[in-house]
């Protein structure tokens, strides 16, 4: 069955999950801050929109390094595929079902005021009560929509 759903093996995997909640517990221990990728996100959008949203004094005092954390996560996976020549993931996922997926996942983030890396990795592991529910909530609806997609036949 693990090779089913793991065809290419779990260490890669595990090392991932491992360097992310390092390098997390690196940045909240050294700074006090939370590396959540939504957060990341809305900050590098300050270097670029003038939009009063993009423009808070959080997003502009720690936009320097969070465009740092951002550009290692993509450094990383390019050392990844090209530095360790691993393959690339294939999806048959259309690409149209791709961002329909991003957009929705990305307001949902908005709107839960973070992501699963804020509130999954850091929020939980901090104790956040509101973090551990927010994670509950985006599990429960994954798996529900999963199997809603895969009863359809989608």
């Amino acid at each position: 069955m693990i090779d089913t759903y793991f065809p290419l093996g779990m260490q890669h995997y595990l090392a991932g999950g491992l360097l992310i909640g390092l390098a997390v517990s690196a940045l909240y221990l050294g700074t006090g801050l939370v590396g959540g990728m939504s957060s990341v996100f809305s900050t590098v959008w300050s270097w670029f929109s003038r939009c009063p949203g993009f423009q808070r004094e959080d997003f502009l005092r720690s936009r320097n390094w969070r465009l740092l954390f951002a550009a290692g996560l993509v450094l990383g996976a390019a050392l990844w595929r090209y530095g360790l020549g691993n393959p690339v993931p294939v999806t048959e996922i259309p690409v149209p079902y791709l961002l329909i997926g991003g957009f929705i996942a990305g307001f949902g983030a908005r709107l839960g005021n973070g992501c699963t890396s804020g509130h999954g990795i850091c929020g939980v592991a901090s104790l956040n009560l509101l973090s551990l529910l927010a994670v509950l909530v985006f599990l429960g609806v994954a798996i529900i929509t999963a199997q809603l997609v895969r009863g359809l036949g989608l």
